[in-house]
């Protein structure tokens, strides 16, 4: 064999070698950095609880929205290709006087782009209606398909009193996009504040997480006949993030999410260390179908929002 034939044959095997490595750096690789860390203290958060007297909620209700189909390594790295789907959940919380917390608002059918595989504008519709007559509606999250819904509220004006939107939530408002507030409605809004656990209500506490992005939250729900459930927003978009301890593939962190990595995988650790240590608080990931159908089955949940 000739030198230039030699030459070309080499070239292509490293080209193939660079290749493999950046496909599986990218898209497969999963490995938690070595000073990963994130502090959930449970006891805390029970006994922030107490600042708070008062009936807790009686009922937990899930409204679906939307389902969003992307590929299964850019939920779980590694995971393959097959399609996989991610519903979009918006919860209420009801109080034996019938006041309600909304978590999530959901998103308007034009936010989801060629992802958005379907919509229930009926679903939404009742979300609307639940945050017209809410008296607190809570965000895990900044992305839009958890903002949404508020953004694009028909009566904003009488709405945003009642949204606890933190102030890391509103640092960046290029992270909700394509869901915007309208120009100058945030003008002397102010937004919450706190530390690392904060009571908004009998029987639920805010959760500082940020990674996912700056403003992510869990909110930790204990209900009036004491079942625990940690709406995890999308620390996790599916339980097998935490059981597998995998993030999202690295080019869905990277160039989509512009994640914090270390952050997201120190929470992951500390949610499967929950888990393993107070097994009957149910972790709620931010789009799990089958999780939020065995809590539904379990009555943990209640399907749809009533009237």
């Amino acid at each position: 064999m000739s030198v230039w034939p030699r030459r070309i044959l080499l070239s292509l095997g490293v080209v193939l070698v660079l290749a493999g490595a950046a496909y599986y750096w990218l898209l497969v690789d999963s490995h938690p950095p070595s000073d990963a860390s994130y502090a959930l203290d449970i006891d805390r958060v029970r006994a922030e609880l107490d600042t708070v007297p008062g009936d807790k909620p009686s009922a937990v209700e899930v409204e679906q929205v939307a389902v969003f189909t992307f590929p299964a390594t850019g939920v779980v790295a590694g995971d393959g290709w097959n399609s996989v789907a991610l519903p979009v959940y918006s919860y209420r919380l009801i109080y034996p006087d019938n006041s309600t917390i909304i978590v999530d608002t959901a998103l308007e059918q034009s936010m989801g782009g060629s992802t958005l595989s379907s919509f229930d504008a009926t679903a939404l519709a009742r979300v609307q209606s639940a945050m017209s007559s809410a008296a607190q509606i809570v965000i895990t999250h900044e992305h839009m398909d958890h903002i949404g819904g508020l953004t694009a509220h028909s009566d904003l004006k009488a709405v945003l009193p009642k949204a606890r939107l933190t102030r890391e939530q509103l640092l960046e408002p290029e992270r909700s996009l394509p869901a915007k507030f309208p120009e100058h409605v945030l003008d002397g809004y102010q937004p919450l504040v706190y530390d690392q656990y904060h009571a908004i209500a009998p029987g639920v506490v805010l959760i500082k997480a940020p990674g996912h992005t700056p403003g992510s939250q869990m909110v930790y729900v204990q209900t009036a006949s004491g079942a625990e459930l940690l709406l995890i927003g999308d620390v996790a978009w599916h339980r097998r993030n935490i059981d597998l301890q995998r993030e999202r593939a690295r080019l869905m962190t990277m160039l989509f999410l512009k994640e914090d990595r270390r952050a997201v995988f120190g929470e992951l650790a500390a949610l499967k260390r929950l888990h393993e240590t107070q097994p009957t608080i149910f972790i709620v990931p931010g789009h799990d179908g089958p999780v939020i159908e065995s809590l539904i089955t379990a009555a943990v949940l209640k399907r749809g929002f009533s009237p």
